[in-house]
C-alpha cells in the first residue's frame, strides 16, 4: 500500500512540523456534521496556537492530529536512520524543548536524553506528558508503547486533557478533534488489529525483537520467540545461544507460520534468521521502530505494516 500522508508538513526541520487535513470548522453544528474528520480552519482572531515539542515523531504525528490548526508540532526525532535510544540532542533540540507549551516524551528508558533535555532546561508552565507513566509503565518494562493499540488509546485521552490544559479556551475544539482523530483517522490501523485477530487469532509467529511483543496481544497472535531474545536485540546486547537455538529449531521445524523483524535494526543474527526463514518457506514481514517513511501519519505507517502482515498470514496459512 501507498503511504500517503494525511497531513501537509510545512516549513521547518524535516518533517517535524505536522498538519492534518479534514474538514472546516465553522459552528458547532457544522463540526457535528463533519465528525469524522480533524478541522482545518484556522484559528480565530487572537486563538491561541500551543507549541508541542514531542521526542519522537510517532507521538508527534498523533499530537498533531489532535491538535490540528491550534497546535504547531515539532518532533525531535524525525529521521528513520536516527536511533532514539542513543540520540544526540543538538542545540536546537534543546531551545525547542525550552519553548514547549507541552512536551511529549516517551520514557521507560526509551529516550533518556529528552528527560535530560527538560530538566536542563526548566518551563514553570510547560507540561511534560511522559507516555510510560501514563499507561503504567515502570523501568524495565517494554517502552514500545505505541505499538499498543490500547496503550495508544490512553496517550490520546492524555495529549487531549493536556491540550485542553494549555488552552482552555479552545477545550471544546480538541475534544471534536479526539473524536474526529478516533473515528475517522486511525479507524482503518484499529480496524485492521481487530481483523487480524478475528482471522489469525492463536497463530504461531516470530520476532526479531520487543516491538512486535507490544503488537502482538492485540492481534491475537501466539509469539514464540523467546522473551529474553526479543530484549537483547532491541536493548543492543547479546542473546544467548540457547535462545538462539531455539529459534532456528523454530524456523527449521516450521513451528513459526510468519516472522516478523525490525529492519532499522536487522543484526547479523537477525538477517541469518531472516534468511533461514525465507529458505525454508516462512513468509517474512516487515516493521519499523519510528515512522517510514519519515513523513508518514502514525496510521499509514501503523495500516501499511498490519496490511503486509495480513498478507504474510494468509500466505502462510491459506486462509
Amino acid at each position: 500500500m501507498s503511504l500517503k500522508p494525511s497531513f501537509t508538513p510545512t516549513t521547518g526541520r524535516s518533517a517535524g512540523l505536522l498538519r492534518i487535513g479534514g474538514c472546516a470548522m465553522v459552528t458547532a453544528a457544522a463540526l457535528s456534521a463533519c465528525a469524522t474528520s480533524p478541522s482545518t480552519a484556522g484559528p480565530g482572531p487572537g486563538a491561541r496556537v500551543v507549541t508541542v515539542v514531542a521526542a519522537e515523531n510517532f507521538w508527534g504525528s498523533l499530537a498533531a492530529q489532535l491538535g490540528g490548526t491550534h497546535v504547531k508540532v515539532t518532533s525531535i526525532i524525525d529521521n528513520p536512520d536516527a536511533d532514539p535510544h542513543d540520540y544526540e540532542p543538538a542545540a536546537a533540540d534543546a531551545r525547542a524543548m525550552a519553548g514547549a507549551g507541552i512536551a511529549l516524551v516517551n520514557g521507560v528508558g526509551y529516550d533518556p536524553w529528552a528527560a535530560k533535555l527538560i530538566a536542563a532546561n526548566p518551563a514553570p508552565h510547560r507540561v511534560v506528558l511522559t507516555v510510560g507513566d501514563v499507561v503504567g509503565a515502570k523501568d524495565g518494562d517494554n517502552p514500545h508503547r505505541w505499538y499498543n493499540p490500547g496503550d495508544v488509546r490512553t496517550v490520546l485521552s492524555q495529549i487531549t486533557a493536556d491540550l485542553k490544559r494549555a488552552d482552555p479556551a479552545d477545550a471544546a475544539y480538541f475534544d471534536s478533534q479526539y473524536q474526529a482523530v478516533l473515528a475517522h483517522n486511525l479507524k482503518p490501523y484499529l480496524d485492521l488489529v481487530d481483523q487480524i485477530k478475528a482471522a489469525y487469532g492463536g497463530t504461531p509467529v516470530g520476532a526479531s525483537e520487543s516491538i512486535f511483543a507490544m503488537l502482538a496481544p492485540a492481534t491475537g497472535l501466539d509469539l514464540v520467540t523467546p522473551p529474553r531474545f526479543l530484549t537483547a536485540i532491541s536493548e543492543g546486547s547479546d542473546p544467548t545461544a540457547q535462545d538462539k537455538a531455539t529459534i532456528d529449531a523454530q524456523i527449521h521445524d516450521r513451528k513459526i507460520k510468519v516472522y516478523v523483524y525490525n529492519s532499522q535494526n536487522a543484526t547479523p543474527d537477525v538477517q541469518a534468521q531472516v534468511t533461514a526463514a525465507k529458505a525454508a518457506g516462512i513468509p517474512v514481514t516487515v516493521i519499523t521502530e519510528t515512522l517510514s517513511p519519515a513523513g508518514a501519519s502514525f496510521e499509514d505507517w501503523q495500516v501499511a505494516q498490519l496490511t503486509a502482515l495480513k498478507r504474510a498470514l494468509a500466505e502462510a496459512t491459506g486462509k
